[in-house]
């Protein structure tokens, strides 16, 4: 179910944005098109990258990238095949044309583990075999009759080094989807060891082939701890937080407003913005493409990005250790915890990170520590995200749709008695079965998360833990002309009638008084023994 329109996005908003002017050509939309000469010669629109192609060729020599899921890792990478390739035609009109040296053609080597899913470590090692032979076909080599066809990772040292012997050139290697072996095997930890060391056994050749690189570039969604699965690559540069390169991958406000500047007509441009810009690595923030290319064809607003993949190994981490869902939208993490992940190691907050679910909002450094603040990157992936946890946490996706819109007009309505019964009607729906089965209704954050996640879900303008001058309400909602202050309690840990008391008493209305607005103040009291509410208490102040 698509949730309702909602008000204004409460996330940065990068500038202000132009109104599209007098109708320009059109070109195609290049949805789901990774060759950059595809884009090139059939008339596709194209956001140009390729000067930080060049800024990277020029500066170093081994790269890693980490971005989420159809961000354009691929075509950026098949870029820098064309462009080390030499094929100069391609680049009319783009930053690289007069800033490349077209005299020299470099040997490059393709490795991607895009296609289908591997599940044991002899697939694994078959697909590589088939990627390097492919390779040798395309650069014209022969495999040496006295190499054993099982030594994969003498085979690419081999490759490496008679690309370079054959050319005069050294050799380009551009590895894509590294880890999704890794990721399409997360939830079972045993096949994912075991397809770890098959990779780092590739990767190690890396190093002892310097001499005869000129440059590699690696990508994928993850950001695998380097002693895990790079052991040895020292010189691997990191990209994935240089704020240099944050809009390597993705589409700014200006490519948005300029390259696709014919198609925006009729759409409206913040709600384009609101939708599916934010995303952020330190730097500029940028759109995820696939979003606006769809957008753009399908003249709709709908999580495109979410719905191609639902995040359901973090969906049940998250459920299973008891995250609390309000806490999604300001999480605190230490830097060094985002680049920790590995098979047996997966923080959810690296998961969340890595995944695109959440993005940096604030840096915050201190002497010998540096604490990133995470967000929601927009609309789509708020709303999107919390519908899927809400459903994980009550096992009741049907009943989940049918609530959603009911909440969304009792709001509109003010109407506060039908907002108690629908949430008491709401949770008593949640199978007793079910409570029997799972640990997730155990933590005491439980049914906060839960109905903090309805709201969210709708897309609607919530804070949580705001701060006033008497301490912090636990959520603040601001919606159809009025406010909506929310205190929760678990009535096994405070006595019963305290929400309520506590919101009045610390005067958390007090900010949002003189607006002339009706606020309401709602103490929402849960049980876990009753599994319900047991208390919900309001008054509004007008």
């Amino acid at each position: 179910m698509q949730p309702p329109l909602a008000p204004p996005y409460n996330g940065p908003m990068p500038h202000p944005l132009p109104c599209p002017r007098a109708a320009l050509p059109r070109k195609k939309l290049p949805i789901g098109i990774q060759t950059f000469a595809h884009i090139r010669e059939e008339n596709y629109y194209y956001v140009d990258k390729t000067a930080f192609a060049v800024q990277l060729a020029e500066e170093g020599k081994a790269y890693f990238l980490s971005r989420p899921r159809r961000f354009g890792k691929s075509l950026f990478l098949d870029t820098l095949r064309a462009l080390f390739a030499g094929e100069r035609a391609l680049f009319t009109g783009l930053a690289a044309e007069h800033r490349w040296d077209w005299s020299r053609r470099h040997p490059v080597i393709r490795i991607s583990f895009s296609d289908g899913v591997l599940r044991d470590r002899a697939e694994l090692e078959q697909r590589i075999r088939d990627i390097l032979r492919t390779n040798r076909e395309a650069l014209g080599l022969q495999r040496p009759p006295d190499l054993p066809e099982h030594d994969t990772a003498g085979s690419l040292s081999d490759l490496i080094r008679q690309a370079h012997q054959r050319s005069g050139q050294r050799a380009v290697v551009l590895i894509d989807e590294y880890d999704k072996p890794l990721l399409d095997n997360i939830s079972q930890p045993s096949a994912a060891l075991e397809l770890r060391e098959g990779l780092k056994n590739i990767y190690s050749v890396l190093k002892g082939a310097d001499e005869h690189l000129q440059f590699v570039f690696m990508t994928g969604v993850s950001k695998f701890s380097k002693v895990s699965l790079f052991s040895g690559l020292n010189n691997l540069i990191d990209i994935t937080l240089d704020p240099r390169y944050s809009a390597l991958c993705g589409y700014t406000d200006a490519d948005v407003d300029t390259v696709f500047a014919p198609e925006l007509a009729g759409l409206d441009r913040q709600e384009i913005q609101r939708w599916y810009n934010g995303y952020n690595w330190l730097g500029t923030s940028v759109y995820n493409p696939f979003d606006v290319l769809l957008l753009l064809r399908n003249r709709e607003f709908r999580p495109y990005w979410f719905e191609t993949g639902t995040p359901t190994f973090l969906v049940t981490l998250l459920a299973q250790r008891g995250y609390f869902t309000p806490d999604l939208a300001q999480l605190m993490a230490p830097e060094a915890l985002l680049s920790t992940f590995d098979v047996d190691h997966i923080p959810p907050e690296a998961l969340l990170f890595q995944a695109g679910y959440l993005t940096i909002g604030e840096v915050c450094r201190i002497p010998g520590l540096t604490q990133i603040q995470l967000r929601y990157p927009n609309l789509e992936v708020r709303t999107s995200l919390n519908a899927v946890l809400l459903q994980a946490m009550t096992a009741s996706p049907a009943q989940y749709g049918t609530h959603a819109s009911r909440l969304y007009s009792l709001l509109q309505a003010n109407d506060l008695a039908g907002l108690r019964e629908l949430f008491h009607a709401f949770y008593a729906s949640i199978p007793h079965d079910w409570y029997r089965s799972s640990d997730i209704a155990r933590y005491e954050g439980y049914y906060a998360s839960v109905f903090y996640s309805h709201f969210a879900a709708l897309g609607l303008d919530i804070r949580v833990e705001e701060t006033t001058s008497h301490g912090r309400i636990d959520m603040a909602v601001e919606f159809a002309g009025a406010v909506w202050l929310f205190e929760f309690k678990v009535v096994e840990l405070v006595p019963e009638g305290r929400a309520l008391a506590q919101i009045r008493e610390r005067g958390y209305a007090d900010k949002y008084r003189g607006r002339g607005q009706p606020i309401h103040l709602v103490g929402v009291e849960f049980s876990k023994d009753g599994r319900n509410i047991v208390g919900f208490d309001t008054l509004t102040l007008a």
